[in-house]
């Protein structure tokens, strides 16, 4: 089976970014959640990125 980038259905607490990331690049999206809060706080970053993910990322099956 192919595997493609999308957001994730069961692993999912706003819009299925993390999750998504995390079933993609199997990680635990708890470590990519914490990354993005940090990112957030050292700058703002991680909001940028995240909208930008939500918008481009395929939706879920």
């Amino acid at each position: 089976m192919e595997r493609a980038l999308r957001k994730s259905r069961e692993d999912s607490m706003i819009l299925g970014v993390c999750g998504g990331l995390g079933e993609y690049f199997q990680i635990d999206s708890s470590i990519l959640r914490i990354l993005l809060v940090l990112f957030t706080f050292l700058g703002g970053s991680g909001i940028l990125f995240y909208i930008i993910a939500a918008i481009i990322m395929k939706p879920a099956y």
